[in-house]
């Protein structure tokens, strides 16, 4: 080996012995006006209702073979099923507009011909 190999090696032994680190402690402020802002937001978001698209209504056989057909189908769309005596209903999105709602609704009643748009 040449000699600055050699250096390389011994000044990596000298210094890879003890390595101390700094302990420290962190400490965050916040705003009062933040929790503030947080509480009217989720106030806000409570009473906003939201537009969902029904692909099924009826057994619970059928309501399970619609649910996984649509994941399979769309699987980047938010699924759900309800319970609504006497039928189960399986309820697509989570729409803010009905523009939203009835662009995706175009989508779906391609694979769900019977689909409608809803406000739950």
């Amino acid at each position: 080996m040449n000699l600055f190999n050699w250096k390389l090696i011994v000044i990596s032994v000298l210094f890879s012995g003890t390595v101390l680190a700094q302990e420290g402690v962190v400490s965050i402020e916040k705003s009062l006006e933040i929790d503030r802002v947080l509480t009217l937001k989720k106030e806000l978001n409570k009473d906003q209702t939201y537009i969902k698209i029904q692909i099924y209504s009826g057994n619970r056989l059928g309501a399970e073979t619609a649910l996984e057909s649509f994941k399979t189908d769309f699987p980047k769309q938010t699924v759900e099923m309800k319970y609504e005596t006497p039928n189960y209903k399986i309820w697509v999105g989570k729409f803010r507009t009905q523009l939203e709602a009835d662009r995706e609704l175009i989508v779906v009643r391609k694979k769900f011909p019977n689909a409608f748009s809803l406000k739950p």
